[in-house]
């Protein structure tokens, strides 16, 4: 069993997350786990500071049921590094999983992301991944992430545009989906073939799987 835990509380994008892990996994048997006393979105470090004790209970909880892996479903990787340290299996956050498919890909890869406030973020973990040299960019799309799930039309339709801009500007061979709540993003993106869209929750799930 793996454990997806959703560390902000939108149970609807817990949903997503899950939705998408198992279609992309069918034979492995998936739980979506949802941080109630997190906050409602993870949008900068305050937010993620927010978000980490409760987090931290449930991979906790995750662990000594048994799981076999966790995934951390927030693009920040909150709280990864304690979360290893807490627990008895692995632990990945769609992040990280996103970064490393891209980079395993071969050539660069630019990052779309929500709002400016998570640059930085985002920025920071891909250094200390060791990918630095493989990004073009990190965007953000201008969308706050509940309007990915409030306002799905109008959210698509700007993040798509800010993908297209990375597409022709970036010189990139790959385009990483910054959010867990971009996970119908790749299904409603028409870029050109060469582009590659990855999504963290669907690289989580296939690391995940093989460990």
């Amino acid at each position: 069993m793996i454990v997806l835990i959703n560390p902000n509380s939108t149970v609807s994008m817990t949903d997503a997350m899950l939705r998408t892990a198992r279609e992309t996994v069918p034979a492995v048997k998936f739980e979506g786990w949802t941080s109630h006393d997190g906050p409602p979105a993870i949008q900068g470090a305050e937010d993620g500071k927010l978000a980490e004790g409760p987090l931290l209970e449930l991979i906790a909880k995750a662990s000594d049921h048994g799981a076999s892996a966790i995934i951390i479903g927030c693009f920040d990787d909150t709280a990864l590094d304690a979360a290893r340290n807490l627990a008895n299996c692995p632990v990945i956050g769609i992040g990280q999983a996103a970064y490393h498919l891209a980079a395993v890909a071969g050539g660069r890869f630019s990052v779309v992301t929500t709002l400016d406030i998570s640059v930085p973020i985002l920025e920071a973990n891909i250094s200390s991944y060791g990918l630095a040299g493989q990004l073009g960019r990190v965007r953000a799309s201008g969308v706050p992430v509940l309007a990915l799930e409030q306002e799905a039309p109008a959210a698509t339709d700007q993040v798509v545009a800010e993908i297209g801009k990375a597409a022709r500007e970036d010189g990139v061979q790959s385009i990483v989906l910054g959010c867990g709540g971009m996970v119908d993003i790749k299904q409603r993106s028409a870029q050109p073939s060469k582009i590659r869209l990855i999504d963290g929750v669907r690289a989580a799930a296939v690391f995940a799987s093989e460990l």
